[in-house]
């Protein structure tokens, strides 16, 4: 028989909200949304071992092939959902490939990415 169909995404939860409401559970897995702490070195390594740089760039701020997914990324249950049960061209990655702690960290890492400066600081992009 076919496998059964991922869970469906959580909702948009805005940062503060991640670890108030209930966290959704997917295939008798447990709270797989619960988030980990995460270490942003370690996560650095795996962002860029793992290939997501190729899509995403180097700082997480989007390329040719992939949104962008940092600074302020989206929440972290849709992030896990999302890496877990993509759409378009982007692998999956079950946790066979990266854990949950390999996401928290993946997820701090891409938090911690530096916000982009202001266009109006840019000589050549001000008004």
């Amino acid at each position: 028989p076919p496998p059964p169909p991922p869970p469906p995404p959580p909702p948009f939860f805005s940062q503060a909200e991640d670890g108030i409401r209930d966290q959704p559970r997917a295939r008798g897995r447990g709270d797989v949304y619960k988030r980990q702490a995460g270490r942003v070195d370690v996560g650095a390594e795996l962002y860029r071992n793992t290939g997501c740089y190729e899509c995403h760039s180097n700082e997480a701020q989007g390329g040719a092939q992939g949104p962008r997914i940092g600074p302020n990324p989206v929440s972290f249950p849709r992030f896990t959902w999302y890496v877990r049960n993509p759409s378009g061209s982007m692998p999956t990655y079950t946790d066979l490939v990266m854990s949950d702690q390999d996401l928290a960290d993946v997820y701090a890492f891409l938090e911690a990415r530096a916000q982009p400066p202001e266009v109006s600081s840019i000589p050549l992009l001000a008004p």
